[in-house]
């Protein structure tokens, strides 16, 4: 059995991470943690579980194997390293981190110490970019020329019941998260853009702040890969109705996804548009991976290199919003590439 530790429900979807740790066979949830006291201790009451204020004491607990973690982004390089120096697998909530060398510190952390990092990109399992990463596999596209990625929602939209929206307040703190709508909402087109398209070379990115808040409430990014495609990626908090768009077009081919819905059009298969049925089955959750990759050494569909290649675009993203211009990936990764090399 894996005795888990829940670190901080500062995040939204901590509660469904516990539940979801509940729920798997392996995991016995022990103990809960928060900066916040009030709000960890009623969390733990709740659960059922111990509250321990200390995270020293947690982390140095030898009964306790793995940490779950939802504490405020600007927490996780510390959090998560000490996690690693005390020998406990972390599954953690994205992002990882806010800057590439960041996470670097983490992955070196986490390699020494031999244990198990698991980052929550859940769309990565879906059946639909499944398909998608299939159909650009298989070549059902031609050669990609554009990905365009939606994902917004009306969070930061006043309601009679929620006056500043249904998001948390320090979902609009810029020193926990590190941004606003694209750094948190647009990592879901980040990384199925990065998958689908492959490596990224430069980012141009418009992050739009209202008078409201000091973070960006709406969001676009244009994405150039190195196969010579272009993705446009967008987010918001600001948008009523909306529904998740994939969109794939290729010289050979075009794939449309509207929140489940999936039709093709491929010179491959035919004349007209297709609602495939031979669609693969969706893979485990994210941490139900990470708790059989802790027991059996199983092999995970979410990598390392996936959470790296997420902040890398939040980085650029951030820079080119910044200065206003074109951003090459390669003024992100050079710093970092001079440190290895000394």
């Amino acid at each position: 059995m894996i005795n888990v530790a829940l670190l901080s429900k500062w995040h939204v979807h901590a509660g469904e991470y516990a539940e979801q740790a509940m729920n798997n066979e392996h995991i016995s949830v022990k103990v809960v943690w928060d900066e916040d006291v009030e709000r960890g201790s009623k969390w733990a009451e709740e659960l059922g579980v111990l509250f321990e204020q200390d995270l020293d004491a947690v982390l140095q607990n030898p009964e306790i194997d793995a940490v779950i973690v939802d504490t405020p982004t600007n927490q996780h390089k510390d959090v998560i390293i000490a996690a690693a120096k005390n020998k406990k697998h972390i599954f953690t909530e994205k992002v990882l981190a806010f800057s590439v060398r960041d996470c670097e510190e983490i992955h070196n952390a986490v390699k020494e110490n031999e244990v198990q990092l698991m980052i929550s990109l859940p769309r990565l399992n879906e059946d639909y970019y499944l398909y998608a990463q299939e159909a650009v596999d298989k070549g059902l596209l031609g050669e990609l020329s554009t990905v365009r990625c939606r994902l917004a929602h009306n969070g930061a939209v006043a309601s009679e019941d929620n006056p500043n929206g249904w998001l948390p307040a320090h979902f609009f703190d810029a020193k926990e998260c590190g941004g606003g709508a694209f750094i948190d909402l647009g990592a879901h087109p980040i990384y199925l853009s990065n998958r689908l398209a492959g490596k990224a070379t430069a980012v141009t990115a418009r992050l739009q702040q209202s008078s409201s808040y000091d973070v960006d409430m709406n969001s676009i990014a244009i994405i150039e890969y190195e196969s010579g495609a272009l993705g446009t990626l967008e987010t918001g908090f600001l948008s009523s109705g909306s529904p998740f768009q994939l969109e794939l077009y290729g010289t050979e081919g075009t794939l449309l996804i509207e929140d489940r819905s999936i039709r093709i059009k491929s010179k491959q298969l035919g004349e007209d548009w297709v609602n495939p049925t031979d669609i693969p089955a969706s893979l485990p959750l994210a941490l139900d991976q990470w708790a059989s990759a802790i027991v059996s050494d199983a092999e995970s569909s979410i990598s390392y290199e996936d959470a790296f290649n997420l902040t890398l675009i939040n980085e650029a993203a951030a820079l080119s919003n910044q200065e206003g211009r074109r951003v090459e990936v390669k003024e992100i990764l050079k710093p970092l590439s001079n440190e290895i090399s000394k």
